[in-house]
């Protein structure tokens, strides 16, 4: 009788089982080993697609990136509702793989799909009559707020245990107790309280630069 036959290695199959991996258990548990035994290969067969765990690890961070919707920059959207679409895809994404935030944050780097979204993010914004310094300072300032928003959860920060807020030491937090039960309604609609402040700001820098013209 045959005996089955392995899945072949390849590189796509060997950056979704670290993805999976990291997903679970976080960065500190992916190292070639680990990753090999998940395969169920040998770990100098993972040298034939990549010769570190770092690149394993960028390769990755850039299939999160490749997630991202960048179909707002190609259609006939404003830049106003372009970048706000942005945001929400690219938050989703990171929220998705939470883990993988700080090899992200690091910046693109070499990464394709990395590369391709911060292209599509300036060339929008110049396009739309931004001096190129203003943005690139758009590009950076939204990825601050996007990558800060998905490194952790403001309202799950809040144990449930309403003794743990006595009044006489934090007497305007009565119901703190309560926002971990509420996190994703919380955290969702604090996103959309700063995403609309952070873009009427701008648009505000950009009825200025318009009229200077």
């Amino acid at each position: 009788m045959a005996r089955p036959r392995k899945p072949l290695l390849s590189t796509d199959r060997i950056v979704e089982t670290a993805r999976e991996l990291v997903d679970a258990e976080g960065l500190a548990a992916l190292s070639t080993r680990r990753l090999a035994a998940q395969l169920g290969v040998s770990g100098p067969s993972l040298y034939n697609h990549f010769r570190t765990k770092d690149e394993i690890l960028e390769a990755v961070a850039d299939s999160v990136s490749s997630l991202v919707d960048l179909s707002m920059f190609e259609d006939a959207r404003d830049w106003r509702t372009a970048l706000h679409d942005w945001a929400v895809s690219y938050r989703a994404a990171l929220r998705a793989h939470p883990n993988i935030v700080p090899v992200l944050a690091r910046g693109p780097g070499r990464r394709p799909a990395a590369l391709r979204l911060a292209d599509a993010v300036y060339g929008a914004m110049v396009e739309a009559g931004w001096p190129p310094a203003q943005a690139t300072s758009i590009g950076a300032l939204m990825r601050y707020f996007i990558m800060g928003s998905a490194l952790g959860s403001f309202a799950g920060g809040f144990v449930d245990d309403a003794g743990a807020y006595d009044p006489a030491d934090y007497p305007h937090l009565g119901q703190a107790h309560l926002l971990a039960e509420k996190q994703e309604k919380i955290d969702e609609r604090a996103f959309e309280t700063g995403l609309t402040a952070l873009l009427d700001g701008l648009a505000g820098q950009y009825e200025q630069v318009r009229s200077a013209e």
